[in-house]
């Protein structure tokens, strides 16, 4: 209770000091919006070329697409921390982070929300539901609890994959480039895993699972049978990379001794 009642505080304080600049949430939320139709026109343009890629057809790519960037927009508004090593381990944000008696994760999750990205939920959505109706999909009742399990399971995907990263900071105080490589690579979760080599579909299955954000749970909805033992993996590995993640952290933290001077 402690923490949800932080959490909701903290929101609070949030959306206040969000809506004193309306004009730059717009501008930000319609920058987002361009970058993820430009991500669809890209699609559009390679079936342009051609009816099917390794067996899909362009709809099931679209309704991928769409669906990733619902776990992706969720991620992306609770652990925004592309930049945690130079925040928090170079500038010494840390020190004080340490200070407080709460979890020093939550806090930096905290302090790091970007709610409006939220927004490209909805997009993804918007997406999904034009592919689906071009493909002809029929909704069950679970297809609704399955998705919302999906969809955080995909979020912890990401979220662990990026905490881990953020937890070389600890062992590390130089900057690094990993983040922008990572944010870079997770982009191969857009589509089937199915088109790559057999090295890269191990890799973003087993190594950086990022085929579980995307193409695995989305492939349930499509009906693809063939994937459906991965669509149920989803939330299995969204858990055990986020708590490997956290771990990783609470060591990272442990061995943390301060900015210095």
């Amino acid at each position: 209770m402690f923490y949800l009642s932080m959490l909701t505080q903290y929101i609070g304080q949030y959306m206040k000091t969000r809506l004193q600049y309306r004009a730059d949430m717009v501008v930000e939320l319609l920058s987002d919006m361009m970058f993820q139709i430009t991500n669809l026109v890209f699609i559009l343009v390679v079936f342009g070329h051609t009816q099917f890629l390794s067996g899909w057809n362009r709809d099931e790519i679209i309704f991928i697409y769409g669906f990733f960037l619902v776990p992706y927009a969720v991620f992306g508004a609770f652990f925004n921390i592309w930049d945690f090593n130079e925040r928090y381990i170079v500038k010494g944000e840390m020190d004080r982070i340490l200070t407080r008696p709460i979890h020093s994760l939550f806090q930096v999750v905290l302090e790091r929300m970007e709610l409006e990205s939220l927004f490209g939920a909805i997009t993804g959505i918007v997406i999904m539901t034009y592919a689906g109706i071009q493909l002809n999909l029929s909704i069950e009742w679970y297809d609704i609890i399955l998705f919302i399990v999906f969809v955080i399971s995909g979020a912890l995907v990401y979220a662990g994959i990026f905490v881990s990263l953020a937890s070389i900071g600890f062992y590390s105080d130089a900057r690094t480039s990993l983040m922008p490589m990572m944010y870079n690579i997770g982009n191969y979760g857009r589509y089937p895993v199915d088109i790559y080599n057999s090295v890269i579909r191990f890799v973003l299955t087993w190594i950086l699972p990022f085929a579980f954000v995307g193409v695995y749970p989305a492939a349930f909805f499509l009906e693809k049978e063939e994937w459906y033992m991965y669509s149920f993996l989803t939330p299995v590995i969204g858990i055990v990379f986020f708590v490997l993640s956290v771990i990783l952290w609470n060591a990272g933290v442990k061995r943390y001794r301060g900015a210095g001077n």
